[in-house]
This record gives structure tokens, sequence and C-alpha cells, in this order.
């Protein structure tokens, strides 16, 4: 490999490094909403150089979570209640869509991987931040993203995959945002037990009840999140 191949895999892998982990700290609501990314300080917090975090704040921009303001630079996107309505709306078309697909693709393998993946969750407390440190939220939100992507594996398409996959981590950090904010405010209750009735109608395969469920456990995300969000429109 000659020195300008090595440079450019460099670069490369330091975009991956400042992609991480401002992509993390977007979701986890460390970085809030309208705030400016100046790309000297974004560089210095992360020790990463200017050249792999422009690629990065870049490539954020075309995920949606930073907004890329002509002559004023990069911005966290933003969020609104309207934005989160829009979101779980979407949400409930595609991925009722790809569980009713997956279901219908069900193997006795995918089965035995969905109880592994519920058992994990469960098994996994669910608690502020404030109460326990990020680390343990963070395995919380990552067994449950695995729960819910896990019920769509077998939907058949990669594309229909990936942007629910999208759309989970753009709930992930309205249910972080939420928690930074007002910290005293408690999960839901029920969440628990919505999962297991999800896990019980994909292994009887029954995909009228699974989407119907589904369906319902967004809606009581979105109403939880209201008046929370309403109340501080900001």
């Amino acid at each position: 490999m000659n020195a300008t191949a090595k440079m450019l895999g460099d670069t490369r892998n330091l975009s991956e490094q400042a992609h991480d982990q401002i992509r993390r700290d977007i979701l986890n609501g460390e970085l809030f909403p309208g705030d400016k990314l100046q790309i000297e300080a974004i560089s210095e917090r992360y020790g990463i150089g200017i050249v792999p975090v422009r690629e990065a704040l870049n490539r954020l921009s075309s995920e949606g979570l930073v907004e890329r303001k002509s002559q004023r630079g990069f911005f966290v996107a933003g969020i609104s209640m309207i934005s989160l309505e829009e979101l779980v709306k979407t949400r409930i078309w595609l991925e009722t869509l790809a569980l009713r697909e997956s279901i219908r693709n069900a193997t006795e393998a995918w089965e035995e991987q969905l109880v592994v993946a519920y058992h994990r969750l469960a098994r996994t407390q669910r608690r502020l931040p404030a109460e326990a440190g990020r680390e343990l939220s963070q395995e919380w939100e990552e067994r449950h993203k695995e729960f819910h992507l896990l019920l769509l594996e077998r939907c058949g398409s990669g594309w229909l995959l990936g942007f629910c996959s999208t759309m989970m981590d753009q709930a992930v950090r309205y249910r972080s945002l939420s928690m930074n904010v007002h910290p005293n405010v408690q999960r839901r209750e029920g969440a628990a037990a919505e999962h297991e009735a999800l896990l019980n109608a994909a292994i009887d395969r029954d995909a009228d009840r699974a989407c119907r469920l589904l369906a319902d456990h967004y809606t009581a995300t979105l109403e939880g999140l209201r008046t929370v969000i309403d109340s501080d429109p900001a």
C-alpha cells in the first residue's frame, strides 16, 4: 500500500469514528436539536481532525440527524410533535408490512432467535440515565432494537429493513431527549408486556394480531411522549 492509499484509508477510518461518536451523542440526546456543530469545536471534542469531522457531518446530514444550512454551517436537526407523529405513522405503515411478510416467511430458526432476543431484552433493566448511567440505558436500547429488527428480519427486503432501522434510530432520539430534558419523567409502564405479546403473536404466526399489537405499541409510545414534548417546545 502506497503512502497516498494509506492516508486515504486513515481518513476514512477517522471519518467513521467521528460519524459514530457524533451520531451516538445526537441519538442519546447529549447534542440538542438546533445546536450549532462548529467543525473546529467538534474536532476538539472528539480529538479527530477537521477533514474527517466534515465528512462525518455531511454523512449525518444525508441521514437526517444533522441539518446543513447555506452559509451558516451544520446544526443538530430539529424535532417537533408534528415530525414525531409523522415518524410514528410511517413506522406503522412500513413495519407492519415488513412484519406481515416476515411472519409469512417464518422458520423455526427465526422463532428461536426471536425468543432469545426477547429474553435478552426482558433481562436488561431499563432505567433513566441519571439513575444508572448511559451504559445501561444504551444496552437496553441496543437489545430493544435487536428484538424489533428481528421481528422484521424475514421480510425479504434489505431496503425495507434499512428504512425501518433508520426510523428506529430517530425514535430513540425522541426518547433520549425526553429523559434528558425531563429527568423525573418515568418510563411508561406496559412496554415489557407488549413485547411479550408481540413475541407470542409472531411465534403463533398470527400476522393480523402481531401487526395490530405493533401499531398499538408505537401509538402508546407516541402518546407517552406527547405531553413531554408539548410541555417544552424548544
